[in-house]
């Protein structure tokens, strides 16, 4: 087996010194333009590949980003992670990733793996069940950047970037009331998560427009299951004044809540209409597709999330402090063609 060449053996056979190569292979502003190209030749006539293990210890960093989604099977965040790893490999990084299947518990417990792995810094979206922030604080300790994407959490002081979706909400009333709705309720998602929170402030805003008291009552929270969201669906068709429309928390929410309805003999876009969130290709090939879908832009999201992570590393390098990034997406009502 030969053995692999070396910086030693260029620098012998072009008789300059080891740091010279080095820095020439780098192109270093210092080196002249005639030593690094004799010691960019010589190197591909050697076919020499630098020790990347060796460039890490210099540099301090792995070139690894970690990444904690929760839960893959989602269009949302297949699509999340797709622009992660387009943005990072046009870098030169690689991603190590990991789901939380929305579990707090395993959310910590990949933090402490992923740190394990020496990632350079972390992109996470947390897990619906997440309360307890302290295994971001260890991060923290040990210099790891961190960006939360679209779930953030309601704390000072982080990166992030986020969908407002109070926005397209108040988008998605207005258009419900110009069709002639005016019991309009709310399937919305677990309290704990700040975008929950939005939608019953966009809900709120968007009834603003037409003279209609608030009902807290048309509000109904589920925690994302199925069980949980037949379970609201029960309560919101149990109510004096049944709602002729929904604003869901999601599209896989929008489904099941559909499809609880027909089982109580509802007709869809008849008895009741659906509003959804996320705007997945597959909800227009469903035989009872909601009549609008609210866009989160996941792809931009990930993509801005992901170069605001490269920023903090690059500016790590030069030993300078950076002002927390807060980037906001605006969300945005899209209607179905056949409901023009």
């Amino acid at each position: 087996m030969v053995n692999p060449p070396t910086i030693k053996e260029i620098a012998k056979k072009l008789n300059i010194s080891t740091s010279t190569v080095s820095r020439a292979l780098h192109d270093h502003h210092r080196i002249n333009i005639l030593t690094r190209i004799r010691v960019q030749k010589l190197a591909r006539e050697l076919d020499y590949e630098p020790n990347q293990k060796a460039i890490f210890f210099q540099k301090r960093r792995t070139f690894t980003i970690g990444v904690i989604l929760p839960d893959l099977s989602e269009f949302y965040f297949s699509t999340a992670i797709s622009a992660i790893e387009d943005a990072s490999t046009k870098h030169k990084y690689s991603v190590l990733l990991g789901q939380s299947h929305d579990s707090e518990a395993r959310e910590k417990h990949i933090v402490e793996c992923v740190m394990n792995q020496r990632i350079d810094g972390l992109i996470i979206s947390i897990a619906k069940s997440t309360k307890n922030y302290e295994h971001f604080d260890l991060l923290k300790r040990y210099g790891i950047p961190v960006v939360f994407f679209d779930r953030i959490p309601d704390i000072p002081d982080i990166h992030y970037v986020a969908c407002n979706v109070e926005t397209g909400t108040v988008q998605a009333v207005k258009f419900l009331l110009q069709n002639g709705h005016r019991t309009i309720g709310m399937l919305n998602g677990p309290e704990q998560l700040y975008s929950c929170r939005q939608r019953i402030e966009g809900y709120i805003k968007g009834l603003e427009s037409h003279p209609l008291k608030f009902d807290p009552s048309l509000i109904v929270s589920t925690d994302l299951t199925k069980e949980g969201t037949e379970n609201a669906m029960a309560e919101l068709l149990r109510l004096k004044r049944k709602p002729t429309a929904l604003v869901c928390f999601n599209d896989n929410v929008t489904l099941d809540a559909i499809q609880y309805a027909r089982k109580m003999k509802l007709k869809i876009n008849k008895d009741i209409s659906f509003v959804s969130f996320s705007n997945q290709p597959m909800i227009n090939h469903t035989a009872f597709p909601p009549i609008a879908t609210i866009e989160q832009f996941p792809y931009q999201q990930a993509q801005k999330a992901t170069e605001v992570l490269l920023e903090l590393l690059s500016r790590r390098d030069e030993n300078s402090t950076s002002p927390f990034k807060k980037i906001t997406v605006q969300s945005q009502l899209a209607i179905h063609k056949q409901q023009k």
